[in-house]
């Protein structure tokens, strides 16, 4: 379980596909930057721009994790060496829940429609998949490419937030671009009062 608060932005150093391996996934090694891996064990969940993986291998400055073609199938993971993620270790249940609970299991992507300037912020315009919509609400939480954000305004099939100057230098949402995928989890609170309601998921 995570939060949505990106401890550190790390960089993918290395992309394999694993010998053993016959389903088509991936084997990352991604540095860890400035997340200290003091902690972490071998088996031990990490989100990669939101996306839970498990720990296979330690490294003097980072570590290396399996993805499996499920995940593949319904997340956006960055596989280009040198490219940029978002990095969270799982929380304890003595940390702050600063964001939400995430739980690291991306249910769709979706894509960025605008990215602009706002005042002193920025306007980040997503186009989320019809089967998401219904689980995004004005005022609620989701969780782009691992960051905890809050909705400002759900207009048809897209969705509006606001991000601060402090997010964009944390995270690597300053990146996005118009056509850029992003991975998206909804707030799991909503998922289960739909399932409480007998509503279609």
């Amino acid at each position: 379980m995570f939060t949505g608060i990106v401890e550190a932005v790390g960089k993918i150093k290395q992309v394999k596909i694993p010998k053993d391996q016959k389903n088509e996934g991936l084997c990352l090694r991604i540095a860890s930057g400035s997340l200290s891996l003091c902690d972490v064990a071998i088996g031990d969940s990490i989100a990669v721009n939101g996306v839970c993986l498990t720990v296979i291998s330690l490294f003097d400055d980072g570590f290396s994790a399996d993805v499996s073609r499920e995940t593949l199938n319904c997340s956006f993971i960055l596989d280009k060496v040198g490219a940029q993620v978002n990095l969270e270790k799982a929380m304890r249940l003595s940390d702050r829940l600063g964001g939400h609970l995430v739980s690291g299991h991306v249910d769709s992507t979706g894509e960025v429609v605008s990215f602009e300037s706002f005042g002193e912020s920025y306007l980040l315009a997503i186009r989320a998949p019809n089967a998401l919509l219904k689980f995004i609400a004005n005022k609620g939480s989701i969780t782009v490419n691992g960051v905890s954000l809050t909705v400002n305004q759900v207009v048809g099939d897209t969705f509006y937030i606001n991000l601060i100057p402090h997010t964009l230098a944390s995270t690597t949402l300053n990146e996005l671009i118009p056509g850029s995928k992003v991975n998206l989890e909804t707030d799991m609170l909503a998922r289960y009062v739909a399932r409480l309601l007998n509503v279609p998921t």
